[in-house]
C-alpha cells in the first residue's frame, strides 16, 4: 500500500504545477497504524513530488486508543506539526453507544500527552446524543476548554438508515433524538467557545485567531487539491476525481501505471451550487460580487429572490456585500443553502 502510494505521486505529479503544497492530511481510515518513520517517507515524497510551501500545515488524524505517549512523543519530533483526535465525549456512557474503542479515561491520557508535545492540536466532540442531556454536554464543553485546545470540530450525531442506531430507535431501545435538544446544544457550544475567544469560523469548526484548519478551509474556499490512495478524491480546477475504494485493485491500477479514478466534470449550476453550499457555512459568507462576476447577473438575481424569505425570518443577512447565515440561520444552514441552489 505505501508502494501505491508513492506510485501514486508520482504518477500525478503534473496535476499541480506551480501551485503550491499549503497542507498535508493524513486522514479517512487509521492512518496512525503507520510507523512515524513511513509518515516521514510519505511527506518527504511529496516535497520532492510537489511545489511545498515553506511551513506547511502537516495534520495526522487519529483516535485516543491509537495514541500511545510513546507514538506521541516520536510524532513530535516527525514533521507532523497538528494532531486531529476524534475524542467524540469525556463519558465513558456516551462512547460506548457510539461503539468508540477508547474509553473516557483514555480520551484524559491522550490529551494530557499531546498538550505537552503539541500547541496544534484540534478535538472532535459529537453532540445530539440520545439519553445524554445538556448538563452532560456542557461538561463535555468544560472538559475540552481545561485542556486549552486551539480548535475543537463538532458534529451533530446523524441516524442513518441501516444502522444499528436506526434499528435500536426503530424498536423503541433508544429514544429519538430531540431537535430542539440538539439545536439547544449546538446554540450553547457557540456562546461557550465564542465567550473564550473562539471564531466560529465554520458551521461545525471553531478555531482561536492563527489556528483554523488550513486544509479544511481549502475545501470551502474552493482551492484545488488533490487525494491520494483508495476512496480518496481530488478536485482541480473544473474537475472532481475519486479512487476506487478496493484496496487491492487499487493497488494493481497503480503497478500497472494507470491511475484507478472516475472523474466529472462540473458544470456552472454545479460550481455555483457549491459555492452557496460551502460558502454560507463560512464565517466569510457567499460574495455577491463573486456570485455576479464569476456566474453572471441572472445569477445573483434568483440568489437574491430565494434568499429574501430567508432574510425576512433572520435566518440570513447581507453585510458588506456578502450573505451570511444568522446565529438562528446557522442551525439550519444546509437546508438554507439548498433553498438557494438553481436547478436548470
Amino acid at each position: 500500500m505505501i508502494s501505491a502510494l508513492l506510485s501514486e505521486m508520482e504518477l500525478r505529479k503534473s496535476e499541480l504545477i506551480n501551485e503550491p503544497i499549503e497542507t498535508i492530511y493524513f486522514g479517512g481510515g487509521t492512518p496512525s497504524l503507520l510507523a512515524v518513520e513511513t509518515l516521514e517517507t510519505l511527506i518527504n515524497k511529496v516535497k520532492n513530488t510537489f511545489q511545498v510551501s515553506i511551513d506547511p500545515e502537516i495534520t495526522l488524524e487519529a483516535n485516543p486508543d491509537d495514541l500511545l505517549p510513546s507514538y506521541i512523543e516520536k510524532l513530535s519530533e516527525s514533521s507532523i506539526n497538528r494532531l486531529s483526535i476524534g475524542i467524540q465525549s469525556f463519558f465513558d456512557e456516551d462512547l460506548r453507544f457510539m461503539n468508540r474503542a477508547h474509553n473516557a479515561q483514555e480520551a484524559h491520557e491522550t490529551l494530557e500527552i499531546a498538550a505537552k508535545n503539541f500547541n496544534n492540536i484540534s478535538i472532535d466532540l459529537i453532540y445530539g446524543i440520545p439519553n445524554s442531556g445538556m448538563e452532560r454536554w456542557k461538561e463535555n464543553i468544560k472538559i475540552a476548554l481545561s485542556y486549552s485546545v486551539p480548535h475543537i470540530s463538532s458534529y451533530a450525531l446523524t441516524v442513518e438508515p441501516k444502522t444499528a442506531l436506526a434499528s435500536f430507535i426503530k424498536k423503541g431501545l433508544v429514544s429519538e433524538i430531540d431537535e430542539k435538544e440538539v439545536e439547544a446544544q449546538f446554540l450553547e457550544l457557540i456562546d461557550v467557545l465564542e465567550a473564550n475567544d473562539f471564531l466560529h469560523y465554520e458551521i461545525s469548526n471553531f478555531g482561536k485567531k492563527g489556528y483554523f484548519s488550513k486544509n479544511n478551509s481549502a475545501y470551502w474556499k474552493g482551492k484545488n487539491y488533490i487525494g491520494i490512495g483508495p476512496s480518496a478524491h481530488s478536485f482541480i480546477g473544473k474537475q472532481r476525481s475519486w479512487n476506487i475504494k478496493n484496496n487491492s485493485k487499487y493497488i494493481q491500477s497503480i503497478k500497472t501505471g494507470e491511475l484507478p479514478s472516475e472523474n466529472e466534470y462540473l458544470s456552472l449550476i454545479d460550481r455555483y451550487n457549491e459555492y452557496i453550499m460551502t460558502g454560507l457555512r463560512t464565517m466569510w459568507g457567499v460574495s455577491l460580487d463573486h456570485v455576479e462576476t464569476t456566474f453572471g447577473k441572472p445569477f445573483l438575481e434568483d440568489l437574491l429572490g430565494a434568499a429574501e424569505h430567508f432574510i425576512k425570518e433572520h435566518l440570513l443577512y447581507i453585510d458588506n456585500d456578502n450573505l451570511l447565515v444568522t446565529k438562528r440561520g446557522k442551525f439550519l444552514c444546509d437546508g438554507i443553502a439548498s433553498h438557494l441552489f438553481k436547478l436548470n
